[in-house]
């Protein structure tokens, strides 16, 4: 019997996204017990020519998308998804939520839940509450996307430590986490424990390179950063950014209590936006909607938004607007 094709469409280069992935396999053969399944992974990220997932990408018998902006379609089965601006507003939320399961246990099965600090143990969760799965075995890889999701560390300083094997793989996932790579790592995740994934070779064979670049980097935001008021303004687009600069800003300058980055990648330019979640003061306003005004969203603490490379001028009149914003 030919297997039943299931595309899962994560949130790619995110340790969440990859996480996600992971506990959604175990739920779909849960689900499927028996069945043979074949699981597909795509690397979704976001950019100026996409703000959600093609229709066409979703042609497996069944499709799901996870840690991504939703896609109004029949062609969806599955959603799960934590942010603020997953929906393009409430209207279509309601339509989404309110047409999910039209008879009992059918699909599209679709959950959002903002107040979730991941993806992962949102279809945690739901798989252990909603469908009777076992998620004991899981518990590590689940607490280990809450802690890198919310940026529940102690301190800015123990966020960029990568002494940690899993830190390690987040980094790697990063910089890594395209399709071929999720096709290799999250079967691993699904019948390993994720500290044994970090430990592979093959991962650190990875985070090497990557392990020396870091000092590099942290120069790099040091001096390519400004405090104005309360927010510190990082330009990084002089150069490609091959490591994510997460967290260096607050480490750097842990008074600060937004920041403003601006990065170029080979394909468009990135602002980040960012509160600092260990500088003692009260965020005061609400990250996603910002960068929901380009096009962009996320949280209530972290968000971004992308510009094409032809649209430069556009994407530094956005920091600069931003980082004046922030600091009033």
């Amino acid at each position: 019997m030919k297997p039943r094709q299931i595309v899962v469409a994560t949130h790619g280069h995110c340790f969440d996204g990859m996480a996600s992935a992971a506990v959604f396999a175990r739920l779909a053969r849960h689900v499927h017990r028996g069945a043979a399944l074949e699981m597909r992974y795509l690397s979704c990220g976001y950019g100026p020519n996409m703000s959600q997932i093609p229709e066409g990408w979703l042609a497996g018998d069944e499709n799901a998308i996870l840690d991504f902006r939703y896609t109004a379609t029949s062609r969806l089965t599955w959603y799960f998804d934590h942010h603020k601006t997953a929906f393009s507003g409430e209207e279509e939320r309601a339509s989404a939520l309110s047409g999910a399961g039209a008879s009992p246990g059918a699909p599209p099965h679709v959950f959002h839940d903002a107040e979730y600090g991941s993806c992962t143990r949102l279809i945690a969760d739901t798989a252990a509450r909603d469908f009777g799965m076992a998620t004991e075995d899981l518990s590590s890889l689940v607490r280990w996307a809450e802690l890198i999701d919310t940026a529940g560390f102690a301190s800015a300083a123990d966020a960029i430590r990568r002494d940690e094997p899993v830190l390690q793989l987040a980094s790697v996932v990063e910089q890594h986490g395209d399709r071929a790579f999720l096709e290799r790592v999250v079967p691993w995740l699904t019948e390993r424990r994720i500290e044994d994934v970090a430990r592979d070779p093959w991962v650190q064979d990875l985070w090497a390179p990557i392990a020396k670049a870091q000092a590099a980097l942290v120069e790099r935001v040091r001096s390519r950063s400004a405090v104005t008021g309360r927010v510190v303004v990082t330009d990084l687009s002089d150069a490609l950014l091959e490591t994510p600069a997460k967290f260096v800003s607050y480490a750097l300058f842990p008074e600060c209590v937004y920041s403003v980055t601006l990065s170029r990648s080979a394909r468009h330019y990135k602002l980040a936006v960012g509160y600092n979640p260990w500088c003692g003061a009260a965020r005061t306003h609400d990250i996603a909607s910002i960068c929901k005004r380009y096009g962009g969203g996320g949280h209530a603490v972290v968000g971004a938004a992308t510009f094409r490379i032809a649209d430069e001028a556009a994407a530094r009149t956005a920091l600069g607007d931003v980082a004046r914003e922030l600091s009033a």
